[in-house]
């Protein structure tokens, strides 16, 4: 079961790394109309697969709790922010930059964890979000501008993380995936049309090659999160903590040898100081799972010999 999910877990994160390319291979289709596609072409996934693992019973039970409801479209706006910024990023010659909100993505979380849920911080994780602001300040001093997609990009999806642990085990994955896209069709409607009485669709106008690529933005970015969820079930917190580390690291090698951006040295400063901050974080993260794990071990003996 460990070795599978760390499959899955890696599986989902590398995709998710090489998105930045599958996404450039969509031009001349800007970022609205690409985000307003995925939404509807993911919805007409989730409603194939839904019926094909015998989800109704699950999605109808969902969608009889009000309270569900409204969280999951709390939880659909955050993702679509999430998702326009990602694509805003990548083709506007961002993708470095995106790569440092994933990369403090983790820092983020539990900022948001102490703001929203009150909890307290233990001295290494302290240490660790010092550190990543630190970051943002010498890029931000250095490199002359304020890294607002980077910011966007971890806090949209900490805000997202956030919403889906209060919903917990009440939403399996499949009928929240399915229920956010639901609740973004009418806005990826009404963004098509705003594209399309503007600079105009691309969908089946550049070619049968790219009108399939387009197609394909529902399954390509459902994937990973049907992975992501399969080993989130399977490996440790740990385990997980560490594999979240691919996606960025696979973005920043695209950004910096395959798109050649801009990486000048206050910007490798800034991503070391990241670096750092993030070596101190998981070292923080396994101390304190290897711990509980013996403690529960020790509690465990001592039932066992009481």
């Amino acid at each position: 079961m460990g070795l599978s999910g760390a499959a899955f877990a890696v599986g989902a994160y590398a995709l998710w790394g090489f998105l930045p390319l599958y996404f450039l291979l969509l031009e001349p289709t800007g970022p609205w109309e690409v985000v307003a596609w995925r939404i509807l072409l993911s919805l007409v996934f989730y409603a194939v697969l839904v019926p094909v693992i015998g989800g109704w019973p699950r999605l109808r039970a969902v969608m009889a709790d009000r309270r569900l409801v409204v969280w999951t479209a709390v939880a659909g706006l955050l993702i679509y922010l999430n998702w326009q910024i990602f694509l805003i990023a990548t083709l506007t010659g961002h993708v470095i930059e995106m790569s440092l909100g994933y990369f403090i993505n983790p820092i983020v979380t539990v900022l948001l964890g102490v703001i929203v849920l009150r909890e307290r911080l233990r001295p290494m994780q302290w240490l660790a979000v010092g550190l990543a602001v630190s970051a943002t300040l010498v890029i931000v001093v250095g490199y002359g501008s304020f890294p607002w997609l980077a910011l966007g990009v971890a806090f949209s999806f900490g805000l997202y993380g956030l919403v889906k642990k209060h919903i917990g085990p009440s939403v399996d994955v499949t009928s929240g995936l399915t229920l956010e896209s639901l609740w973004l069709a009418p806005l990826a409607v009404g963004q098509l049309v705003v594209v399309g009485l503007t600079t105009g669709l691309t969908m089946g106008s550049a070619g049968p090659g790219h009108a399939v690529l387009l197609a394909l933005a529902g399954v390509v970015t459902a994937a990973p999160l049907m992975l992501f969820a399969a080993g989130a079930r399977r490996v440790r917190l740990t385990v997980l903590g560490i594999a979240q580390f691919i996606t960025p690291t696979m973005q920043l090698i695209i950004g910096v040898w395959v798109l050649d951006e801009p990486m000048p040295p206050e910007r490798w400063i800034g991503f070391a100081i990241v670096w750092l901050a993030l070596v101190v974080f998981t070292l923080d993260s396994v101390i304190v799972a290897r711990t509980r794990r013996g403690v529960r071990r020790t509690e465990i003996a001592a039932g066992v010999t009481e």
